[in-house]
């Protein structure tokens, strides 16, 4: 039982392995490990030693570490292009609606101090913003494909931009953490890429 695990939804762990040691000589830049695991239906595992199922998958990859800094410093750039875009539209609807502003500071005022979750709205994205997403979901795919030939540059963005998804991709991309990713179109773009 201290060893069981379970999933209710589809989700993808990833975890990063930095090796010190681990280095072979004829390699002339780092490299980190991409770890990762996933389950495509809901999943308990109560006996790591009888379990076996057709829904439960994983893998690894191995990387260059400046391609991962470099990435995670583009996708963190995007983020913050979202939340600007998501800035200028809450000041647009609260330009319309001047009394939700002043509901919702009031609201702010007396609710506890709970730490604010991401937002899973759907964000339009101008065309700066909309190009720079294609960048680097390109380069993500390029990342994480295992068949070279198939990571051409995306003419279309595979899931729904929110601030989580694209807070996901850039935790996904922090070789100091790793994280688990549950939205539903980013998941299977992910797993489609893998």
């Amino acid at each position: 039982e201290t060893r069981a695990a379970n999933a209710s939804n589809k989700e993808i762990n990833i975890q990063w392995y930095i090796p010190s040691m681990a280095k072979s000589s004829n390699d002339t830049e780092t490299k980190v490990l991409l770890l990762y695991a996933y389950n495509t239906k809901p999943v308990k595992i109560t006996n790591i030693r009888i379990f076996s199922s057709m829904s439960v998958f994983s893998g690894h990859l191995w990387i260059p570490l400046a391609r991962i800094i470099s990435l995670r410093k583009k996708l963190s750039n995007l983020k913050e292009q979202v939340e600007i875009l998501m800035q200028s539209s809450k000041r647009l609807s609260s330009a319309v609606e001047p009394t939700g502003f002043l509901e919702q500071s009031e609201t702010l005022k007396i609710g506890p101090s709970k730490k604010p979750k991401m937002s899973v709205a759907k964000v339009y994205l101008d065309e700066k913003t909309e190009e720079m997403a294609k960048r680097c979901l390109s380069e993500v795919k390029e990342v994480l494909c295992v068949v070279p030939a198939l990571s051409s540059p995306l003419t279309e963005i595979p899931f729904d931009v929110t601030l989580q998804s694209i807070a996901s991709l850039e935790d996904m991309f922090d070789p100091a953490n790793g994280c688990i990713i549950t939205e539903e179109n980013l998941f299977n773009w992910i797993i489609s890429l893998l």
